[in-house]
Formats: structure tokens, sequence, C-alpha cells
């Protein structure tokens, strides 16, 4: 890469310094007041000056910028109330409940979906449509329909589908659009296809680009590329132009399933199209795909041809190029790319420090592994659960078992969600050092804070049972974990 060689500088990373604050000037009682003469000599001015100051200092508490922020903070306190107050009516008894508060109810049906939580998600919207100034809207039923496809829960969407039919509304394209990717996100290919027939039926609800994109979408996360070339011949057929964002999708289906030929033959189309110009995410779809599978050469050159067409690199090309320079062992390279984000003022992100983290935690090398992860924390930037999850890993494939508490006290200090990911790593890392009474205590710690086990969870332990030869505690287990699988197949 003819912009990043220019840095094969020996290897040199950043050290870890503070980071640049501007400065602030604090206003001290003395400054604020500076404007009012003190005269020593007359007692009478002393008490003026005093009395001065105390309507000041209220005018400023009331009225000022610290009574803003109090009013401000109260407001949010008591919108927060309100909303979780929504859920919990909506999860109980909702009969009685017919004239809540508009913005509550809309925020918590907001929050609900931008966080997945169908099941949340869909009582709140059953407590929404029994509100006296409840309105149905296309926007609302589309935003649902989407999150149901992403958890997989098509069934319910066909029954919200139907609910909305039943209220007299109209469903719109993007309604169709999301009900479409409801299917086609959960392997029904063929309930998508038919409602994309019904589609083309009404005049204005005809598929676009973004119909089909999303269906194309669908058919790479499920591997049915043979599919690609007919939705390619119909939406020719019907007259409808594949957008950027069209080829992009393919490019980066193609890129991530390893078929690197059918990606470079797509983004050859993308280009003869003429007005389909590639951008950022083609370029990281590319390098990413040829990074991935260990072509490095391959990947520096894709990025010089991109740079050469006028697209310029963002944080998740730096973030590309760092893991896969990392996955190959080239930490020159991989020094050299953070030297050049920081000459070109970007900063690194969560994700930067979670890759480099990893990435010396797979090695061994504890050391830097620590150094970086401290560097993280000087530089402001917040560790999440994933960081803290390689954290552990290095530290149980490396032995240091004695640190993993401390991370555990970390995290508990700091506003960071401990999820199911996190304690499987820390149930696996004691289940195979053989720590099993400490494994069963963070087990139970995970069940304390309400953190439900997967799968993988009782795999760990039952692994770990099995390799000290208790059957019977791995037996127990094992029943547990088909009982629970059964109860999902119930559910779905």
């Amino acid at each position: 890469m003819d912009a990043l060689s220019s840095l094969s500088s020996p290897f040199l990373f950043p050290s870890p310094s503070t980071p640049h604050r501007p400065e602030t000037r604090t206003r001290t009682r003395e400054n604020f007041f500076s404007s009012v003469k003190k005269d020593s000599s007359s007692s009478s001015s002393s008490k003026e000056e005093e009395e001065e100051k105390k309507r000041r200092r209220k005018k400023k508490e009331n009225g000022g910028p610290i009574g803003d922020q109090k009013k401000k903070l109260s407001l949010i306190l008591r919108e927060e109330a309100a909303i979780l107050g929504v859920e919990r009516k909506a999860l109980g008894s909702a009969a009685k409940h017919t004239n809540l508060w508009p913005k509550a109810v809309l925020e918590s049906l907001d929050d609900s979906i931008s966080n997945h939580r169908w099941e949340s998600a869909l009582k709140i919207f059953g407590l929404l449509r029994k509100q006296q100034w409840y309105k149905p809207k296309s926007q609302t039923y589309a935003r649902l329909l989407t999150m149901l496809g992403k958890c997989r829960q098509p069934e319910y969407a066909t029954s919200l589908f139907e609910i909305m039919l039943s209220e007299g509304h109209k469903p719109t394209l993007d309604v169709y659009t999301s009900l479409v990717g409801a299917y086609g996100r959960s392997g029904l290919l063929n309930r998508a296809l038919d409602i994309i027939n019904e589609m083309k039926t009404i005049s204005d609800c005809k598929p676009d680009a973004y119909t089909y994109t999303i269906l194309i979408n669908c058919c790479c996360k499920l591997h049915q590329f043979d599919q690609i070339p007919t939705l390619l011949t119909e939406m020719s057929y019907l007259g409808i132009g594949c957008s950027t964002v069209t080829y992009n999708t393919i490019i980066d289906g193609y890129g991530k399933a390893r078929m690197l030929e059918e990606m470079e033959s797509s983004l050859c189309n993308m280009l003869e199209t003429g007005s389909c110009l590639p951008d950022v995410f083609t370029m990281n779809s590319i390098i990413w795909a040829y990074g991935d599978v260990g072509r490095i050469s391959e990947m520096e050159k894709w990025y010089d041809e991109f740079q050469h067409m006028g697209i310029e690199p963002d944080v998740t090309t730096f973030n590309i190029l760092i893991k896969s320079f990392g996955k190959g062992g080239m930490y020159e390279k991989m020094g050299s790319v953070l030297k050049f984000m920081k000459e070109r003022f970007f900063s690194p992100t969560t994700v930067t420090f979670n890759i480099i983290i990893e990435c010396f935690g797979r090695v061994k090398n504890i050391e830097r592994m620590e150094y970086f992860f401290q560097l993280m924390k000087v530089q402001g930037v917040k560790p999440n659960s994933i960081t803290y999850c390689s954290l552990i890993n290095a530290y149980s494939t490396a032995g240091f078992l004695e640190k993993i508490p401390l991370m555990i006290r970390q995290i508990e200090n700091s506003d960071v969600i401990l999820d199911a990911p996190f304690f499987n790593c820390v149930i696996s890392a004691y289940g195979q050092a053989g720590e099993i009474k400490i494994m069963e205590e963070m087990f139970l710690l995970m069940k304390g804070k309400k953190c439900k086990p997967d799968n993988i969870t009782f795999a760990s332990m039952v692994q770990a049972y099995r390799g000290l030869g208790m059957d019977e505690a791995a037996q127990e287990l094992e029943t547990k974990m088909n009982n629970m699988e059964k109860r999902v197949m119930v559910l779905t």
C-alpha cells in the first residue's frame, strides 16, 4: 500500500500519554464577583456586598447554568421513570391504562424496538393500541416488522401484518418491504417471494431496488447465492436498476462467503454501469474479504486501487487493516496503520482497541495486551464486554487465572453490562483449569445478575465435569440443556 508503505519505520506503537484536554477556566467566587468593590473602611458597603453575593448566588442556582442542569436532569429522570412505568404496565395488566402519556409510551416502544426486545415491544404496542389518542402509523408497523425479522419471529410478523389489515390501515411500500425482510431473514425465502409477487399487483406498492436489496441480503446471509442471478434478472425485466447499496450487498455477501471471483465479477459489473460508483463500503468489503483469507498483498493492492479512485478510508477501513495484519503476525504494519491514523487525526475506537487486544492475547503476549488496555482507558475509550472477554480468554490461555477476579471487579465498578458471552468466557476459563468450585460460583453469579445461561454455558460446564470424571453432574446439566432446547422449540 503506497499510503501505508511510506510509514515503514521500525515497529513503533504510540506510547500511552495523557490525552490533550482543553484548558478550563473555573470561575471562583472571588473573580466572579470581582466587579464588586470592597471598601474595608465601610462596614455598610461590606454588608451590601455580601447581600449582593447572596442574591447573585441564588439567581445562579435557580436560573443559571447550575439550575438549568438540575432541571434537565430532573426532567430526564422523570421521563425515564415514566418509560419504565409504561413497560411495567404493558407487561402486567394493561386493560385500565387507556390514557397514558403519549411521549412515555412511544419512547418505551422505541427503546424496546432499538434493543430488539421483541416480546416487550409487542406488549407495549398492544398497550399503545388501547390508548384513546392512538392512530395507526405505517412507520410503526414497518419498524416492528423489521425488528421481528432480525429476531427470527416470522409468525409474529404475520400476525402483526394481519392486525394492521384488521385496523383498515393500508400497507405501504415500507411495510411490505419490512415483511419481505422478516420472512427472508428467517429463512422463509418462498414466503418472501410470495410477498414480492403480491406487491407487483398493487399499483402504489410495486417492489423497488431497496425491496430486492433486502431479499438479496437475506439470500447472502442464508448462502442461497444461486438465487441472486435470478433476482437480478427479474429486476432487469421490471426495469428496476441496481443501486450502489445493491451492489455493495452482493459484494459483501460473496466476500464473507469467500467467493472471491464472484465478488470481483460483481465489482466489475458495478463499474460497468457508470452510474453506481464504489464507495468506502465497497472498499471495506473487498479488503476485508482478502484480509480474512490471509491474502495480504491483494488486500494492499485493492486498498491502493480504491485510493486512486478517490475513495478515502474511514476508521472501519483501518480496523480491517489492523485485524488482517494482526492475524498474519505483521505487527510492524499494525504499528504503521496506527501511526497513519494518528497523523490523519483518526481516533481509535473501542473496536480498534478490541482488535489489538485480541490479537496480542491470542499469541499470549500479555504485556503488549495489557499495555493497549491501559492506553485504551488513558485515551478515554470505554472498554465493553468484548474487551473483557478477550482479556479473560488471554489470561486463561496464558495461565494467569489470578488476574480474572480483578477484571470482574473492574466491570462491576463500571457501566459495562455483564452478558452471557462474558460469563461463558469466565466459566470456560475456570472449567478448563479444573477450578470447579469457582466455576460453579461464577454460574451462580451469572444467574444472580439475571443473565440467562445458554447452550455454550452448559456445554463448557459439562466438558469441565467430564474432564474430572464427574459424570453424574455432567449428566444432570445435559438434561437441563435438553429441556431448555425443547422449550425453545415449543416457543418458536
